[in-house]
C-alpha cells in the first residue's frame, strides 16, 4: 500500500521535535507500507514575515529516520491568505503527489493541510483519511476557516481523531459517525518505562533528595503554567524539599520567568531547555509527579510518556486526558484553578505509587497506534472497491 502523507505536523530541521505523534506513527507504518510525507511549507514575502517565523530556512534534505519527506513551498500572506492556503497548497502539491501514485492519502491537521489533501484525493481519485490532532478543531482562527474546516470534514473519506472527546467535536462539525474513529496516541515504550529515580537525577545533575514536580512541553500560558507556578509556591510552604522543573521553551517563557522571580522562587523553580526524547524519559524518571495543567488538549504525549515511565500525573480534566487517566495513576483537576492544582500535587506527593503497576496498566506503544491507523487505511481502500 502506497501512502502519501500530507502534513506540516512533522519534524523539521528547525523544529526536530515537532509533529512527534505523526512521525512516530508513520515510522512504524513505513515498515509495512510505502510511505512518503509531502510537507506544505508556507512562504511569506520577506517584508511580511512575522518575527515568530524568522528562523533559518528549512533544510530540504532533512529527514527523520525511517520516513522520507519532500518539502513543497507555496506562497502565503500572514492572516490575509488563510482562507486560500488550502487551495494554494493543493495546487503546488498535486504534481508531486501524483508522481508518487498513492493508493491512499493520509493527513494530519485538518485545515489547511487536510483541505489540500481532500482536493488532491478528488483529483487523483484516491481516498483521503484525515487526522485531527486537537488545535485544528478546537482553535479555529476565523469563521471562514471554520467553514472550510467543516467542509473538509464532510468531504473526506474518513476522520481519525486522537481522542474520543475530539471525535465528538468533529461529529458536531459535520464528520460522519460511521466514517470516523478515535485512535489514542502512544509512546515509545522502549524509552519510557520504569527506571531508577536516583540514577536519573544523577544523570541530570539535580538534587537527589527531596521531591520533584516536572512539566515537559511548550512554555505556553494555555498549558496552565501561570497556575502551576502559583500552585507549587503554595505547596512549597508545606513541602520545603520540593522543587519544580519546567522543561521546554516558548514565547511565554520570559513572562513565566518574571513570575518566578516575583515570587523569589528562582532557586527551586527551574527552567530547563527542551531536549530529545531519550532525555525527556530521564526527566520523567527523575520526577515524583509529572503535571500538565492545560486549558485544552487532544491526546497529550506527555501524559502517555509519564504513565509508561511509571510516574503519577496531575493533569487538567480536559480534552482526551480523562481517556488516559484514572485514580490508579494520579489526579485530575479543573483547568485554571491553581488552588485545586496545589491540593492535587500535595496529595500525589504524599502517596506511595507503584511505578511498575502504573506502567503495566497505562502503556500503549506507537506500534499499536500504527496498527490501528493501517487498519483504517485498509478499511477505506476496501470501501472504495
Amino acid at each position: 500500500m502506497r501512502v502519501a502523507v500530507i502534513t506540516r505536523y512533522f519534524p523539521t530541521s528547525f523544529h526536530p521535535w515537532a509533529g512527534h505523534s505523526a512521525y512516530q506513527t508513520l515510522r512504524f507504518l513505513a515498515q509495512h507500507c510505502d510511505v512518503k510525507v509531502f510537507y506544505p511549507e508556507s512562504q511569506y514575502p520577506a517584508v511580511m514575515t512575522p518575527k515568530s517565523r524568522t528562523h533559518p530556512a528549512l533544510d530540504k534534505n532533512y529527514e527523520p529516520v525511517g520516513v522520507p519527506v519532500e518539502y513543497i513551498p507555496y506562497p502565503a500572506i500572514p492572516v490575509i491568505s488563510r482562507p486560500l492556503n488550502g487551495w494554494t497548497a493543493a495546487r503546488r502539491l498535486l504534481p508531486k503527489v501524483r508522481a508518487f501514485q498513492p493508493d491512499v492519502i493520509l493527513n494530519y491537521v485538518v485545515y489547511p493541510d487536510g483541505f489540500a489533501a481532500v482536493k488532491i484525493g478528488a483529483a487523483l481519485k484516491v481516498p483521503v483519511v484525515l487526522t485531527a490532532i486537537g488545535t485544528d478543531l478546537n482553535v479555529i482562527p476565523d469563521p471562514l476557516c471554520g467553514m472550510l474546516t467543516r467542509r473538509t470534514l464532510r468531504e473526506a473519506d474518513f476522520l481519525v481523531t486522537v481522542s474520543g472527546a475530539l471525535r465528538k467535536t468533529g461529529l458536531a462539525m459535520g464528520a460522519s459517525v460511521e466514517r470516523s474513529r478515535a485512535i489514542l496516541n502512544g509512546c515509545d515504550t522502549s524509552v519510557f518505562y520504569p527506571q531508577d529515580r536516583n540514577e536519573a537525577r544523577k544523570k541530570l545533575q539535580i538534587e537527589e533528595t527531596g521531591e520533584a514536580v516536572v512539566y515537559v512541553g511548550r512554555l505556553d500560558l494555555a498549558k496552565g503554567l501561570r497556575e502551576l507556578i502559583d500552585a507549587v509556591v503554595q505547596v512549597k510552604t508545606q513541602r520545603p524539599q520540593m522543587r519544580c522543573y519546567l522543561v521546554g521553551d516558548g514565547a511565554d517563557g520570559p513572562g513565566l520567568m518574571d513570575q518566578v522571580t516575583g515570587y523569589g522562587a528562582g532557586d527551586w523553580i527551574k527552567f530547563v531547555e527542551p531536549c530529545p526524547t531519550d532525555k525527556v524519559a530521564v526527566w520523567m524518571t527523575a520526577a515524583d509527579v509529572v503535571t500538565l495543567p492545560s486549558y485544552r488538549e487532544g491526546c497529550p504525549n506527555v501524559v502517555l510518556e509519564a504513565l509508561a515511565a511509571g510516574r503519577p500525573m496531575v493533569a487538567s480534566d480536559v480534552g482526551g486526558i480523562p481517556e488516559l487517566m484514572d485514580d490508579s495513576c494520579g489526579l485530575m483537576v479543573p483547568a485554571k484553578d491553581a488552588g485545586a492544582l496545589a491540593v492535587a500535587l500535595s496529595k500525589v506527593l504524599e502517596k506511595h505509587w507503584d511505578a511498575a503497576e502504573i506502567s503495566s496498566r497505562h502503556s500503549r506503544s506507537w506500534s499499536n497506534v500504527s496498527d490501528d491507523v493501517e487498519q483504517v487505511l485498509k478499511q477505506v481502500l476496501a470501501a472504495r472497491g
